[in-house]
């Protein structure tokens, strides 16, 4: 019903009753109950405008207590090992280096070496494992310099910590050191080749493990002379193949095979001196039994010499002399290293420093026992003896010390002509 027939009714209401006067009061009540009905639906419904349109009625949202905080040491943390610095694999005809010992400064003692060569306590001194092997590796990698690892046999295999030396990240690993060697005085070297293959299976998975592409050195091949100890030498291959035979049957590795793989090799000779290079004929060995060409750039993924050094004592020369050992050692640490880096194969001069044994001092150092600088000639004060030594972009060197003349050997300089002439007078 709408507002106009609302009034309508209430108009005909009142016009009726005041034909009748004896109705008077009741209209008076009749007409304000009318007023009363119509104001209160008008109130109610209110007007077409507003009639589909409502107001909700809210009411206030009442405020929450807040909540409690959190705080970070409410929260385990766990810790995160550092990302280990991994150097890149280098070139075989670029791995030169020396064997450092214990590492005792060495990157302040060896500044332009950028291969260093030290060993785990199996071969008998210093505490490189666990996480002082991890640290100082590290150390060494965050300033440039690389590190083959020697792992030295022993008959105790579980007693290594495998796992511990993988994850140290070494540049390289020599399972092994002159493990073939049958000397009484040395006899605790010797493991047989069945044993010896147990011993480089774990070594060689414990570190492909961790890096497929790490170089993994099939042990160390004791000194010999090329020509006279042939048939010693032939003794050698003769035990790699025994060793070969055990990793293939008993090991299960399928096809393995030692001439696929890297060898170490030890010399220790006078190479230099009378014109003596017994390094290149044992290079010209094992050449033959690599089939490969000794100067074809080949011979790096057979050979690495983990120890090149001269012989001061038993080996013909007169190792009373200090003039005679001076000579027979700068000519050696010279010859040794242009040999080895014209077959481009990795060369580690021994030692860095003099080593003093039971009842014997050994010169064969580029720097002394004390780890202090050496002369060209070892028998004369720095500076009585200098090379002029020609680099790159024509540059002329001059040096005066041992660990000089070695660094730029590995530089790739050019000794002058008559250097040998210079050194022995």
């Amino acid at each position: 019903m709408v507002d106009g027939e609302m009034d309508r009714i209430a108009l005909i209401t009142i016009l009726l009753a005041l034909k009748k006067p004896a109705n008077t009061i009741l209209l008076l009540v009749v007409v304000i109950s009318v007023i009363l009905s119509v104001l209160s639906y008008r109130l109610t419904v209110g007007s077409p405008a507003s009639s589909t349109t409502t107001t909700p009625i809210t009411a206030p949202i009442p405020t929450q207590p807040p909540s409690p905080t959190v705080t970070p040491t409410m929260i385990p943390k766990k810790s995160v090992a550092p990302t280990p610095l991994i150097l890149p694999p280098e070139d075989p005809a670029q791995i030169q280096g020396l064997d450092a010992g214990t590492f005792n400064r060495a990157d302040r003692d060896y500044p332009g070496i950028s291969w260093f060569r030290t060993g785990y306590p199996t071969c008998g001194w210093g505490n490189l494992k666990g996480q002082t092997l991890t640290n100082t590796i590290q150390y060494y990698h965050s300033k440039g310099i690389r590190v083959l690892f020697v792992v030295c046999q022993s008959r105790n295999i579980n007693s290594i910590d495998w796992n511990g030396i993988a994850h140290s990240h070494p540049d390289a690993v020599q399972c092994g050191n002159e493990e073939m060697k049958q000397d009484p005085s040395v006899a605790f070297l010797y493991m047989p080749p069945a044993q010896f293959a147990d011993f480089y299976d774990r070594c060689e998975r414990a570190i492909h493990a961790i890096n497929p592409k790490t170089p993994t050195l099939v042990g160390s091949l004791d000194p010999h002379v090329a020509g006279p100890d042939y048939q010693l030498m032939m003794g050698q291959v003769n035990y790699l193949n025994q060793m070969q035979h055990t990793m293939n049957t008993t090991l299960k590795r399928g096809s393995w095979n030692w001439h696929a793989q890297a060898l170490g090799l030890i010399d220790s000779w006078y190479n230099g001196y009378n014109g003596a290079n017994n390094l290149a004929g044992v290079f010209d060995f094992w050449a033959q039994q690599f089939n490969v060409d000794v100067n074809g750039g080949q011979l790096g993924k057979h050979l690495w010499v983990v120890e090149g050094t001269a012989c001061y004592k038993g080996c013909g020369i007169d190792g009373t002399d200090p003039a005679t050992v001076a000579i027979v050692h700068i000519l050696a640490l010279i010859s040794n290293a242009e040999t080895s880096l014209r077959a481009h194969v990795p060369y580690f001069h021994f030692s860095g420093r003099d080593i003093q044994q039971p009842g014997d001092y050994a010169p064969i150092g580029v720097l002394n026992l004390n780890g202090r600088a050496k002369g060209l000639r070892q028998d004369h004060s720095i500076g009585a003896y200098s090379l002029t030594l020609t680099c790159a972009n024509n540059k002329h060197v001059t040096v005066t010390t041992q660990l000089q003349v070695l660094v730029r050997l590995y530089d790739r300089c050019a000794l002058p002509p008559d250097y040998a002439t210079i050194l022995s007078n």
